[in-house]
């Protein structure tokens, strides 16, 4: 496969500790969550994961990217899809322009996914960022034409892993969770409310999401050392 977008020169990616500290007490929990989902995945290898929370400021994409660099770390062909049209943080992170993406392959059907899709510096790893954001958000994630998207980018990787909006107030959220083939769901320290835990739970349940765990995430390592974060997964 070609890719019409090049490779990017190496940057010091804010937030991917997985990049600056690889072998740091929180690269290892996001190996601990690849495994895990690996083990669900024994039956059947699973293509698609929608990443979300309850809220904003969970943490949500930056534990779908970490996760995605653990996969491609792994040998799995990684596409790292930014599916939130509101917020999109996805290429922030990455510290690429938000050019065409996936709302541009949406709107034009002349596009390619080869066209819109941009190669990182970490091996087997590719990004799809949002794009323009459009005034349609819902519309487009539940049209036709996003499902057969996400059949045709999951026909190209191992593995496609979507940053969706929070699961509460948007519906975009909940569509993907129900087409996705597991969801991971954070949940933030300190923040998150025992009601909107609640609603999630009734919202997975009645999309018939496959929830695969949660990460509970900015959880202090120790009184000395507040600025680290641990993640866990928790089987439902």
């Amino acid at each position: 496969m070609v890719f019409g977008r090049k490779k990017r020169t190496k940057k010091n990616y804010k937030g991917l500790i997985t990049l600056a500290s690889p072998g740091s007490l929180i690269s290892e929990q996001f190996t601990t969550l690849r495994t895990n989902i690996e083990f669900a995945m024994v039956d059947k290898k699973y293509k698609s994961l929608v990443v979300t929370s309850s809220m904003p400021d969970a943490g949500k994409s930056t534990v779908a990217a970490n996760l995605a660099i653990t996969f491609a770390r792994q040998g799995y062909r990684v596409l790292l899809a930014e599916a939130d049209f509101r917020r999109p943080s996805v290429h922030k992170a990455f510290q690429v322009v938000n050019g065409i993406g996936m709302t541009s392959l949406l709107s034009n059907p002349e596009l390619t996914v080869e066209e819109c899709v941009l190669e990182t510096d970490i091996h087997n790893l590719h990004l799809m960022t949002c794009g323009p954001i459009p005034p349609n958000p819902a519309e487009l994630i539940g049209s036709n034409r996003m499902k057969e998207l996400q059949d045709k980018l999951t026909s190209k990787y191992d593995l496609v892993i979507f940053d969706t909006p929070p699961l509460l107030g948007f519906g975009d959220a909940q569509i993907m969770a129900g087409r996705a083939e597991g969801t991971i769901f954070v949940v933030r320290h300190g923040v998150a409310k025992k009601e909107n835990m609640l609603k999630a739970h009734e919202i997975f349940q009645r999309v018939n999401a496959n929830v695969l765990g949660a990460v509970y995430n900015q959880v202090p390592t120790s009184e000395q050392d507040n600025s680290y974060y641990y993640y866990y997964t928790e089987e439902n």
